[in-house]
Parts: C-alpha cells; structure tokens; sequence
C-alpha cells in the first residue's frame, strides 16, 4: 500500500470512526473506483474539521450572552439558549481544574447524574462522565443568585443547589429579545462528601464536614460578586413542621403558579420558588410590591409584583402563587414588613368600585368621585325620592289608628299586632263576642212570642 493511501485511510478511519458499517462501504466504493479515492478523503477532512466541531459545540446547552455588544452567535441543538463562539472555547477547554466531584444528580436542565468541575478559568460546569463531553456551564461572572435549600417531602434529608444566571431568574428578560439562560440545579444528599476532589486528584472535605457544606464552601470561595444563601430561622420558618421528618423544622410552603405545584422559601436576599420548570427568584431590588388576595378560611394567594431591573420603563408584572396555606400567613407577613416590601393589598387596583349609592348631594363632590354629571344626578335623584318616600309614610303613620278602624275585617298590620300580642288582645275578644251574644238572646228574649 502506498504512502498516499496509508493517508488517505487513517483520515477515513477517523472521521467514520463511531460507524463501521458506512467506514466498511466507503472503502468497498474506493475498490470498485480507485479514481474517487481523493473525493472520499475530502469527505472525510470535511467531516472532521465542520461537523465534529458543531457537535462538540452543541453540546453546551447554558452560557449566558456577555455584556456590550452581541458577538456572532451559534445556535445550540438544544433549542432555547445560544452561546458565543468566544464563551464556548472557554467552556470546553481542557483548562487545569480547581474541584470536580462525581455522580452529582442533576435535575435541570437535564436529570442525569454529571461530573461537576469548576476551571480554573472561573467556569462552572457539568460533564457527561460516559462520552466526557461537557454538557452545560456558564462562567462564575454570569451568576446572580445561588440558593441551597433542603428538598421537602423526602424521607432521607437531601439539598438542592440552584444557580441561577443573569437574565435566567424568571423575572428580568434578556435583552434584544434573546432567549433566557437555564438555570442549573442537582441534589446533594445529607452526609459526608463523596467522589469530591481538588484539581490535583486529592480527596475532598474536612472531617464532619457534609457534601453540601463542601459544595457551598468551594462555590463561595469561587463565586465573584455573590454567595450562596442558605433558609435561617431569623428570616423565616414555617408554622408546619417538614412533613415526612417530624422533628425538623420547615422552611419551605407549599404554593401553586397556575397549575404547576411548587415551594416558596422565604430568603435573606428575596423569595425563591422552585423546583420545576421554570424556575423564579424574587430579588428584592426586582419587587415593586407584594399584596394578599383571596384570602379564604384556610388558604390565600401571593401577588408579587416586579419591575425589571433590566428595563425599567416596562410595566410591572405581576406573579400569583397561590393556595398558600393559612397557617403560615402570620410567618409570611412578617418576613415581608421585616424587609420593608410594599404591601399593595389595599391599593387602588384592588378595592371595590364604589357604585355612589350614598354619594354626596352636591355635583361638585360627585364629579370628585369620577362620575359623569348626567349619571350622577339621576343616582342622586333616586335616592332623595326613596329618602321621600320614606319620611311620608313615617310622618302618616299613627300607632293608635289601629283601634279605632270601623271596618268589619282587620287589616294586615292589625294581623301582626295580633299575632305578637296573642294572650292579652285574644281576652278582650273573647269579651266582645260574649257581649255581642248576650245583646242577642236579650234582644229576642224582649219581642213577643208570636214573633219569635
């Protein structure tokens, strides 16, 4: 075999690689036409060089668009987050490592079990630990919020992390209508670390320290302008203790947005509700006001109303989680007067309209009150005319009149004097009617015999 096919077939060989029956016919095809040999070896460098490298890059599925202006993009195969050529080469690069730690459960935004490294370019990210490819990560400058709050309703106690990158919070939209970052959450059960290591390969964790205490010292010690923040008894803790761990306090409630069940945690730096899809972060600095609706015997809901930070100049929006249970009101009213939140519960949007049923009189107080002038005063005229009508039937009204009718029946009201004077007015009757009969007998006892 020549040199210039020994070539041309280690080429091959790697670009058809992963499929050995396409590798087999591309060969059997150069048997039959030795002259298209260097077609398929073209084919192949083709391969090699744009393909592969797509695939490589497609696989980053979280990077959140740098400031200034907008580099060209590339669209990631995942659907719903672009990454810049720039951040993807800093993501996937074979950089030293500070800490990686092994079969990390992620949920979001894929639920598989990651490798989970931080370069020491500052990128954290998650890699598949069967192809070694890495699958999502942003670097630390474009994280705003992480959270570690224990994971209710499980038997065995377990956190989740949840970092959450700038425009990804569910509340401040990217700019130039560029599709929201995803945040990235995994689960770190309640016990000593496992599978943790340095960048050198060294064993991870102090003695008694747990995997989630490593994991929030290593992200502390990485992360550049925040830190993770845990639940604390001074800010808030619900009425109901953890329902499947008696003896635990709760920190969590329970709460729905539309119809997706979540929980909300109530934390030093805003109101986070999770776990599903998408994912919200209420930053203090992003709430305009918060405010109490159907408020029921053992339920109410939570209206959040925020205004991007992003944009100012937009309308506020508002957030309803709802179903909250009654228990946890007192907790929660607190926790918001405690951070000087606005309560909207009482605002102008939320009262009842006012018909003007006792409106005042003059027109001036009237046009005061928002209505029309014609309206007004025929809402006006009919309440003097009832108020009229009253005062008539109270001035012609006379209580003792009852008694001195000459009418042969009784009238309705004299029915209901009757009934509520039963026992002493039936007395009298009953005098009258034996007078009557006596007058009788008397009158025909007087008349002649003949004529009675």
């Amino acid at each position: 075999m020549s040199f210039a096919a020994v070539n041309y077939s280690a080429t091959i060989d790697q670009a058809f690689a992963n499929d050995s029956s396409l590798r087999k016919r591309v060969y059997d095809a150069i048997k039959t036409t030795p002259q298209h040999a260097p077609l398929f070896e073209d084919i192949a460098k083709y391969t090699l060089t744009n393909v592969r490298s797509d695939n490589a890059n497609a696989s980053q599925t979280v990077v959140v668009p740098s400031e200034g202006p907008a580099p060209k993009k590339r669209k990631i195969q995942n659907g719903d987050v672009e990454a810049s050529a720039e951040s993807s080469a800093g993501l996937t690069e074979d950089a030293p490592l500070k800490f990686y730690i092994q079969d990390v459960s992620f949920s979001v935004p894929m639920r598989k079990k990651l490798t989970l490294e931080m370069t020491a370019g500052g990128y954290l990210r998650a890699r598949n630990q069967t192809s070694k490819q890495v699958e999502f990560g942003f670097h630390v400058s474009k994280i705003r919020h992480v959270v570690a709050v224990p994971v209710p309703e499980k038997n065995q106690r377990q956190f989740n992390f949840c970092v959450i990158p700038w425009y990804g919070d569910g509340v401040n939209p990217p700019p130039d209508g560029q599709p929201a970052p995803e945040a990235m959450v995994w689960t770190v059960a309640d016990g000593p670390p496992k599978a943790a290591f340095s960048g050198t390969g060294q064993p991870l964790g102090a003695e008694g320290e747990t995997g989630e205490s490593l994991i929030r010292r290593m992200l502390n010690e990485n992360l550049t302008h925040t830190q993770v923040v845990r639940p604390d008894d001074r800010q808030f803790v619900s009425a109901m203790a953890e329902a499947h761990r008696k003896t635990e306090k709760a920190y969590h409630v329970k709460a729905f947005r539309g119809s997706k069940e979540g929980y909300l945690f109530f934390l030093s730096t805003g109101i986070f509700f999770g776990f599903k899809k998408p994912l919200v972060f209420f930053a203090f600095e992003d709430i305009e006001s918060i405010s109490y609706t159907s408020v029921l015997q053992r339920t109410f809901n939570l209206n959040i109303a925020t205004r991007s930070t992003s944009n100012p100049e937009a309308e506020p929006e508002e957030f309803e989680l709802s179903m909250i249970d009654q228990a946890d009101f007192s907790g929660i009213d607190t926790y918001i007067k405690k951070h000087g939140l606005q309560d909207a519960s009482l605002a102008e949007a939320r009262r009842a309209k006012k018909y003007n049923v006792n409106a005042p009189k003059n027109e001036e107080a009237a046009v005061a009150n928002g209505e029309g002038e014609e309206e007004e005063s025929e809402l006006q005229k009919a309440q003097r005319e009832l108020e009229d009508q009253e005062d008539e039937e109270e001035e012609d009204y006379d209580p003792g009149s009852e008694g001195e009718s000459d009418g042969s029946g009784t009238s309705s009201d004299e029915d209901d004097d009757d009934e509520e004077g039963e026992g002493e007015e039936g007395e009298e009757e009953g005098d009258d009617e034996g007078a009557d009969l006596m007058d009788e007998l008397g009158s025909e006892a007087e008349l002649p015999e003949d004529q009675v």
